[in-house]
């Protein structure tokens, strides 16, 4: 394809923070009618390539090309007016306000009697209908789901009819049934000649759209090539190197006595306590165990852990903790007592973002740096030192801001933070979530590592593949309820039968 065909075209961009060097001379082409697939690393400098390209930050040198002449995005605005938007990898919604005023915030429909509110939800409820998604307009953000949120965030993004769309973990959040539907919607942007960059740590995910890939490690493009010529195999081998796996079930030790025992635990609807989010649910977890819940979204799973950690209300049932009912006891309670959780969204559940990275890894347990009934400024450093060190994050030091480190690292300062309580449970929400293939490797062995130190390992998991890493059992939910259970000799196909999942011929 020649290069009259790029729409867009970056330049030897370098972008350098302080003495780091996030970008190393990148040169990058995107074409309309096409999805560019960027994989990569956590800090590998995906992100901020894609920040540079609509606006959100400026290369330190190099240029970009739109349309075959020189321009400077001073703003998003500026890359907005041009045809150019991006969906962000963390969402960037407004929860205090509806979906029709996060769609429209900055870009208001205006009449000769101030915004028109009507015209907007219209134009948000067809957009909502497009998506497949049976969402009142006046509905607030903070009322919705972490996975609603995602679609809102993309539906605010095709509202404003872009030319080249930059799609950051667009499907980070998302039920299978959703992930289809965004898909099609890319298909008919396509057929606009709409250009798509498309950037997921989703691997298998992104193959299905990608007309073009492009990797990136430690700033510097290692490969490019067509679809036709690329595989799972290429892609991550040119991100992470050769004989890369997510680990397998720690071995050589037998399990101890059963720490959590759930039984027949019921969670109703909120809004319908007519609906059994949990119905009856029994799970028992032992010492040095490592259990894996699979399910699609809704199937209960994220209600199950926050409910065993106290978050989550409970209709009916029990929740035993080496045989005695926690039920009654508040979060705080329950973290002391050996239950921690790892929230599936980290920004908002997981961390503090004005806090730095030590502040975050000992908040949940600053009991621990207590001398003479005040805090030790010098105990708490000591101990997020440690945890720095346990954990692997790679952070300059613990006075480094929480946002400076890569989704796949500050998932690791959560984990920590858990650890740091000296939990007896420990439950995971998701927790690849937005990280990369090299990251949740490192996620999984540090919990491998845990569990054969006599640590009870619950997590859950939307990717199938995902089940078999490191769990000595798969659990599947369906509609509330455990379908079926299974060993790591089980297949994708009877895994995503028993939750209700089509398979594939």
């Amino acid at each position: 394809m020649s290069t009259d065909d790029v729409v867009l075209e970056a330049r030897n961009i370098v972008k350098t923070y302080g003495g780091t060097r996030a970008l190393k001379g990148v040169n990058f082409e995107i074409r309309p009618g096409t999805v560019t697939t960027l994989f990569g690393e956590n800090g590998a400098g995906k992100s901020t390539l894609m920040k540079i390209l609509s606006g959100v930050e400026q290369p330190s040198s190099g240029e970009i090309i739109l349309d075959g002449e020189p321009v400077v995005f001073a703003s998003t605005t500026d890359a907005r007016d041009r045809g150019i938007s991006i969906i962000h990898q963390e969402l960037s919604l407004a929860p205090n306000l509806s979906v029709r005023d996060n769609i429209f915030m900055g870009r208001e429909i205006t009449g000769p009697f101030g915004v028109d509110y009507a015209e907007e939800t219209r134009q948000t409820r067809a957009l909502l209908d497009e998506m497949q998604l049976a969402i009142d307009p006046d509905t607030l953000v903070a009322d919705l789901r972490v996975g609603q949120q995602q679609i809102i965030e993309i539906a605010r993004a095709l509202s404003v009819n872009s030319r080249i769309l930059i799609m950051d973990e667009p499907t980070s959040a998302l039920a299978a049934a959703e992930v289809e539907v965004l898909f099609g919607i890319i298909r008919d942007l396509l057929s606009r000649r709409v250009a798509i960059v498309y950037i997921s740590h989703h691997l298998e995910e992104a193959l299905e759209v990608t007309d073009h890939a492009v990797v990136l490690r430690d700033g510097t493009m290692t490969a490019r090539g067509e679809r036709a010529d690329i595989d799972l195999e290429w892609i991550v081998r040119n991100m992470v190197g050769d004989n890369f796996d997510l680990g397998s079930p720690p071995t050589g030790y037998d399990f101890g006595d059963t720490v959590l025992s759930v039984k027949k635990l019921q969670i109703v609807d909120r809004e319908n306590p007519e609906r059994a989010i949990v119905n009856g649910l029994d799970l028992d977890v032992r010492a040095g165990e490592v259990v894996c819940i699979y399910g699609l979204m809704g199937a209960g799973r994220t209600e199950l852990l926050e409910a065993i950690a106290g978050k989550e209300e409970v209709a009916a049932g029990d929740i035993l903790l080496d045989g005695r009912s926690i039920l009654s006891d508040t979060i705080a309670q329950r973290i002391d007592d050996g239950v921690g959780l790892v929230p599936e969204d980290r920004q908002r559940d997981g961390l503090v973002q004005t806090f730095d990275v030590g502040t975050n890894l000992t908040l949940a347990s600053l009991d621990r740096s207590l001398v003479r009934g005040a805090i030790s400024r010098r105990s708490e450093k000591r101990r997020a030192l440690d945890l720095i060190n346990a954990v692997t994050v790679k952070t300059p030091g613990p006075d480094a801001p929480i946002g400076s480190l890569s989704g796949g690292n500050q998932q690791k300062v959560v984990i920590g933070k858990i650890i740091a309580t000296e939990p007896r449970v420990m439950l995971l929400d998701e927790p690849s979530r937005g990280i990369d293939v090299g990251a949740k490797g490192e996620v999984f062995r540090l919990l491998a590592q845990r569990a054969s130190e006599g640590l009870a390992v619950v997590y859950s998991t939307s990717e199938v593949g995902e089940c078999f890493s490191i769990a000595h059992r798969i659990i599947v939910m369906r509609r509330g309820r455990i379908s079926a259970e299974f060993t790591p000799d089980a297949t994708k196909d009877m895994i995503m039968a028993a939750s209700g999942e089509a398979v594939a011929d």
